[in-house]
């Protein structure tokens, strides 16, 4: 799953992905795409390897994608490559800058988002041109993939990001178009050092997922040792990195839940969508197990920390069966058996 970073220069885009992934690269070429992939924190695995002291621990990931601001082939648009991300984090300049004067951030979001709807608009005005040149010459035209193509359009020209019309957003007719104005996004407004506060705003409304980081302060935080990060979060009584926070509102923005292996071999978390069942999710660990799915025995994650360990859960009664369409739970430590 691949998170797109967006905003408008100087909004502290490249000190964001740095932040979040720890790559602080002088020889990065200006302009140029990165990418990053890092860990989800989650203090259940922490606690998880301590009880059963693995000799690995895997935890759930997210990756982080940082456009160029060039498009590598003159051909495409500088927004092609953002619409193969599954969520963005539009980064919105609150804090001085060289040359910005007046921090703007409505003013900032609303341009963005006319970017976002502008590209999609073009997208959308081809393809029912296509399809109304198509029907003219007798071609059978698809009157679901027209009417909802219709819908989008009326929305795009009155400025309404995809996102906010639910059924469209989600429209399965829609999928194959990766609509950037139809993605989750997360609103990231980047702060001087000093200032931890939500910026008054008119436009972005409380349907946008908004959070505060303090750019720069967390960069520095990226390049500091482990020990030296937790001094410095604790000598100012700071709980945990802004950044911790973006990465796991990252992970819920992608409707993404986690669930857990265990043993001393390994613990593992495994991420999958919310709602996914557990033949399904035994498919992600491997497809042997989801071609002969038996049965999924399943522990929450709070019933073992109740009991104490594995064996008393069991006395408890609290580890159970299920079948291949139970849904999994965030938490839910399973032990898939199989037979192939």
């Amino acid at each position: 799953m691949k998170l797109g970073i967006i905003g408008l220069p100087q909004s502290g885009k490249t000190t964001v992905f740095e932040a979040l992934t720890g790559n602080i690269s002088g020889s990065a070429r200006k302009g140029e795409e990165r990418i990053g992939t890092i860990r989800v924190p989650d203090s259940r695995i922490d606690l998880l390897s301590q009880m059963y002291g693995p000799q690995k621990t895997t935890f759930a990931q997210v990756e982080y994608f940082l456009p160029g601001t060039v498009a590598a082939n003159k051909d495409q648009s500088i927004w092609t490559v953002a619409r193969d991300c599954d969520a963005l984090i539009h980064v919105i300049r609150n804090h001085t800058a060289m040359g910005f004067e007046k921090k703007s951030p409505d003013e900032d979001f609303v341009k963005m988002d006319q970017e976002l709807i502008l590209a999609d608009l073009v997208v959308v005005e081809k393809r029912l041109e296509r399809l109304e040149h198509d029907h003219k010459r007798g071609k059978k035209m698809d009157p679901q993939e027209h009417a909802l193509l219709v819908e989008c359009r009326q929305n795009l020209e009155t400025e309404i990001p995809l996102r906010r019309v639910a059924d469209l957003a989600s429209a399965r007719g829609l999928k194959g178009f990766a609509f950037l104005s139809a993605k989750p996004m997360l609103v990231l407004f980047n702060n001087d050092d000093e200032d931890d506060r939500l910026p008054d705003t008119a436009k972005i409304t409380k349907e946008d997922d908004l959070l505060v980081i303090r750019g720069k302060l967390e960069q520095e935080l990226a390049q500091m040792s482990a020990e030296d990060a937790a001094d410095f979060l604790n000598e100012f009584n700071i709980s945990e990195s802004a950044m911790d926070k973006v990465i796991r509102k990252s992970y819920n923005l992608l409707g993404l839940i986690s669930f857990f292996t265990v043993g001393s071999d390994e613990v593992r978390a495994w991420s999958i969508k919310g709602g996914t069942e557990a033949v399904d999710a035994a498919g992600t660990i491997h497809t042997d197990m989801k071609k002969g799915f038996i049965r999924a025995e399943v522990l929450a994650y709070d019933d073992l920390m109740d009991a104490g360990n594995y064996a008393a859960a069991r006395k408890k009664g609290t580890v159970r069966l299920e079948g291949k369409n139970y849904m999994v739970k965030d938490g839910d430590i399973i032990n898939v058996r199989f037979n192939v």
